[in-house]
């Protein structure tokens, strides 16, 4: 009988522990345990502020990318950054491919800014409600890439958040569009083939998130923007490439003239009322980062974002703690196996 009941009961452990992870039972008391990464602020301007970074992406390593960019941020400017990601609930490893479970996000609650880098995501409605609070309380956010397309709401066809969709006609454009300024277009350049020239708006360059950026490039490719709102600012225009080097010259012809927005500014205003800063840039990939303008421009959005334009430095630290090696972007590209912890610092 004893054997029995010890049967049971280990059972049922196993079903809740998988519950929670796949469901998001119980998500006010999870315990970190390893969950996630955490950065803590060391000295700096950022000292006191919590970042928190929501990642998932099957294509272009947020998973890598992201914990590069919190630990500049924290190791540099004092940020404290918390970095969440899709997570295989049988192993707790990092899986970009599972869509429905990013671990973490009731660390929302705690956040003075989020750093959105997700693809197709559909976390249950319990998870959702953590972002759609966040987006109503007036904070700052920062989208990168297919944060356009952060969300596709298919398997809960009833879910409070079906207008979420990227593809969404009720809130036409969903996520993307209404909050970061568009949805997904398409691949203005080619993908793959076709490099990114970032080329600073003139009109715009002593913005405080332009401050000590000079070269932008990436491997990426330029993406096709139409539904920008009037009152969105651009920073900086994709210049397409003709090839995959930042020595490549630009493509002649349409692609080009004009150019596509590539990073810009813009209020979104939530339900609540309260307006939040909002920085969108389409480009940003792992390998993307490689370009230390682009990461400087990133970390001057953190500044910008959280109201502390005044102190972004004349040219900010964005020296890479440790290794970065980063994946090239593809599909089924992921390295297997990395749990969080396993990207913390020691």
């Amino acid at each position: 009988m004893n054997g029995l009941m010890n049967l049971t009961k280990r059972i049922a452990i196993k079903f809740l522990a998988t519950m929670t992870f796949t469901f998001g039972l119980l998500p006010a008391n999870r315990v970190h345990g390893g969950d996630w990464a955490v950065f803590e602020g060391k000295n700096g301007p950022g000292k006191g502020k919590h970042i928190v970074f929501v990642t998932g992406d099957e294509e272009y390593r947020s998973e890598e990318g992201m914990p590069m960019l919190a630990k500049i941020l924290a190791s540099h400017h004092g940020f404290k950054c918390t970095v969440l990601f899709s997570i295989n609930p049988a192993d707790g490893t990092i899986d970009p491919n599972n869509q429905t479970n990013i671990v973490g996000l009731q660390t929302l609650s705690s956040a003075d800014m989020m750093v959105l880098f997700t693809r197709f995501r559909e976390p249950p409605d319990i998870h959702m409600k953590y972002i759609a609070d966040f987006l109503n309380s007036g904070k700052p956010i920062l989208g990168l890439r297919t944060s356009t397309h952060a969300f596709e709401i298919k398997r809960n066809k009833q879910s409070h958040y079906a207008k979420w969709d990227w593809r969404s006609k009720e809130w036409q454009g969903g996520f993307g569009q209404q909050v970061l300024g568009d949805t997904w277009i398409n691949h203005h350049g080619n993908h793959g083939k076709e490099s990114t020239r970032g080329i600073i708006n003139e009109a715009m360059k002593n913005h405080p998130i332009l401050k000590g950026v000079v070269d932008i490039w990436g491997s990426s490719d330029v993406y096709g923007i139409k539904n920008l709102p009037k009152e969105a600012k651009t920073l900086v225009y994709g210049q397409v490439l003709t090839g995959m080097k930042p020595t490549d010259p630009p493509v002649d012809g349409p692609k080009n003239d004009p150019m596509m927005p590539l990073i810009w500014i813009r209020e979104y205003v939530g339900e609540t009322g309260k307006s939040s800063r909002v920085i969108t840039t389409t480009i940003g990939a792992a390998p993307d980062l490689e370009s230390p303008d682009l990461r400087r421009l990133l970390v001057n959005s953190c500044y910008w974002g959280l109201g502390l334009e005044e102190r972004i430095p004349a040219k900010s630290n964005v020296d890479i703690i440790g290794e970065f090696t980063p994946t090239f972007f593809g599909f089924g590209k992921y390295k297997k196996g990395v749990k969080p912890s396993d990207l913390e610092l020691r």
